[in-house]
C-alpha cells in the first residue's frame, strides 16, 4: 500500500515550498546551455531534492515524502518500461537493421528533400515501435543524419526531421513512457487512447511531411550511398520482428510489461536463429569479474534515465505531501470552470510544467489528479483529458531549446564536424511536428475538434 506520507511544512512558506522547483529549473538551464546530456538533468533534480531538505521543517516527513513518491506504482512501471525498451531498442539498432533500411532507401533515390521526408517517416516508425524518443536519437542520428547532409539535405532540417520523427513516436507510442503516463493518470484504456490520439498525432505528422518536402534546404552533393557506410545486410530485417511482437501485444491489450518482455524473447530467438547474432553477442561473460554483450549494455545504459526517474519521483512525493498541488489546484479551479476553459487550462498548466522541467511524463504525473479532478468536473471525457495532456508536452518540451531534444540531437550533430553541426536554439524551429501539432491543440480547444469523438 503507498499510504499517504505525512505533510510537510517548510520554512519561508511558499518560498521554502518552491525553492526545489526554482533550484531544479535553473539547474535545467545550466544544464541545457552548457550542452549536458541527461547526467545534467540527474544532477538538477537530485539538488533539488538536497535543496529541500533544508526548507523542510520535519526532516523525517520529508524523508517519508520522497519514498512515498518512490511507492507510486506508475514509478516501477516506468523505470521497468525504460529498461526493458532499451533491451529492445538495442537488439533493432545493434543488428543493422536501421542502416540496412536507410541504404535501401538511398539507393531507390531518395536525396535532398526526399531523403529528409523519408528520415522523418523512418524515425516516426522506430520511435513508435521502441516508445522512446532519446534513445530513437541515438540510433538514427549516427546513420541517416550524416548520409543525409552528404546526398544533399541541410543539416538543420535532417535534424528537424528526425526530432519531430521523434516526438511523434513519443506522443502516439504504444510503449512511450508519456502515452502510459496519460492513460494512468487519467484511468483511460491504453489501446483506447492510442487509437482516439491518431486523430490529433496523423494529420500533424502529414501536416509536417508536406512541409519538410516544401522548405527543407538543400545543396549538391550525391555521395550517399557511400555515406551510408557499405552493402546492406537484409538478415538484419528479421529482428524488425521485435517492434511487431511489442505492437501487436499492446494492441491485445496486454500489460505493457508483458509486450515488451515477449518482444525482446522473439527479438533474442530471430536474431540466434538467423545468424543476426551470436550467443557471445547478446550474452558473455569473459571473466575478470567483468560482463559483456547487447544485453547488458542496453540495461547498463539506462543507468542515467533511472537514476533522473527515481529523482523526479521522489521529487514529486516532496511537492505532493508539500500542499504545492493544493495550491496549484486552488489557482487552476479560477479558471476551469467549463468544458473549454478547463481544456485550456490542461494545456497551459501541462505545457509550462513541461518546459520547466524538461520531461513531458514529469508534467503529466505531477499534474495527473488535478486534470482528472476539474476534468471529470466540467465533463471533459478521459480519453480527451490524456490526448491533450501528451499533446501538450510533445509541443511544449520538444518546442523547448534547453530540453534533452534539442541538445542531444545538437551534440550528436557536432560529433561529424563543423560543417554538420546545429546549434540547439535552431532546432524548434525545424521541428514541423510540435508546430503542426501546437496548431492541431489551439484548434481543438477552440473549435472542439476531437471532443466528440473521444469519448468513451
Amino acid at each position: 500500500m503507498n499510504q499517504k506520507a505525512k505533510k510537510i511544512e517548510f520554512r519561508l512558506g511558499t518560498a521554502g515550498k518552491l525553492a526545489p522547483l526554482v533550484v531544479a529549473a535553473a539547474m535545467i538551464g545550466w544544464a541545457a546551455f552548457s550542452q549536458s546530456n541527461v547526467n545534467g538533468y540527474v544532477l538538477a533534480f537530485f539538488a533539488a531534492l538536497v535543496t529541500g531538505v533544508v526548507f523542510a521543517k520535519d526532516e523525517k516527513a520529508y524523508g517519508e515524502a520522497l519514498v512515498y513518491g518512490l511507492g507510486k506504482p506508475m514509478f516501477a512501471i516506468i523505470v521497468l518500461a525504460v529498461i526493458l525498451a532499451a533491451v529492445s531498442g538495442k537488439l533493432i539498432s545493434a543488428s543493422g537493421a536501421v542502416q540496412t533500411i536507410a541504404v535501401y532507401v538511398v539507393e531507390a533515390g531518395f536525396t535532398g528533400k526526399l531523403f529528409v521526408a523519408a528520415s522523418f517517416l523512418i524515425t516516426c516508425l522506430l520511435a513508435f515501435a521502441t516508445g522512446t524518443s532519446v534513445g530513437t536519437y541515438f540510433v538514427v542520428i549516427p546513420i541517416l543524419f550524416p548520409v543525409g547532409v552528404l546526398a544533399g539535405a541541410a543539416p538543420e532540417f535532417m535534424i528537424g526531421a528526425i526530432v519531430s520523427g521523434a516526438a511523434f513516436g513519443d506522443n502516439l507510442g504504444p510503449i512511450s513512457d508519456t502515452t502510459i503516463a496519460s492513460s494512468a493518470t487519467q484511468h483511460a484504456d491504453l489501446g483506447t487512447v492510442v487509437k482516439t490520439r491518431t486523430r490529433y498525432s496523423l494529420p500533424a505528422a502529414a501536416g509536417a511531411l508536406v512541409l519538410f518536402m516544401v522548405f527543407s534546404k538543400t545543396a549538391d552533393g550525391n555521395a550517399a550511398l557511400e555515406a551510408a557506410g557499405g552493402e546492406a545486410n537484409p538478415r538484419s530485417l528479421v529482428m524488425l520482428v521485435v517492434p511487431v511482437v511489442i505492437i501487436v501485444f499492446c494492441m491485445l491489450r496486454k500489460h505493457l510489461i508483458t509486450a515488451l518482455s515477449f518482444g525482446i524473447l522473439a527479438g533474442i530467438a530471430a536474431g540466434l536463429l538467423s545468424g543476426v547474432y551470436t550467443a557471445d553477442g547478446l550474452i558473455s561473460f569473459p571473466g575478470g569479474f567483468a560482463v559483456s554483450g547487447a544485453i547488458i549494455d542496453a540495461i547498463t545504459g539506462t543507468a542515467g534515465t533511472v537514476a533522473m526517474l527515481i529523482a523526479v519521483f521522489s521529487l514529486l512525493g516532496v511537492l505532493e505531501c508539500g500542499g504545492l498541488f493544493e495550491d496549484v489546484r486552488g489557482l487552476l479551479e479560477r479558471f476551469a470552470k467549463k468544458e473549454r476553459s478547463t481544456e485550456a487550462t490542461i494545456v497551459l498548466s501541462v505545457g509550462i510544467l513541461s518546459m520547466v522541467t524538461g520531461v513531458i511524463s514529469v508534467a503529466i504525473v505531477a499534474l495527473g489528479d488535478l486534470v482528472n479532478e476539474i476534468g471529470e468536473r466540467a465533463g471533459v471525457n478521459r480519453y480527451r483529458r490524456a490526448n491533450l495532456m501528451d499533446c501538450t508536452g510533445c509541443v511544449f518540451c520538444f518546442l523547448a531549446p534547453w530540453t534533452v531534444h534539442c541538445v542531444i540531437p545538437a551534440q550528436q550533430s557536432a560529433q561529424f564536424g563543423e560543417g554538420f553541426a546545429v546549434a540547439p536554439a535552431s532546432v524548434p524551429f525545424v521541428n514541423y511536428y510540435s508546430l503542426c501539432m501546437l496548431v492541431i491543440l489551439l484548434a481543438a480547444v477552440i473549435t472542439g475538434y476531437g471532443r466528440k469523438s473521444s469519448g468513451d
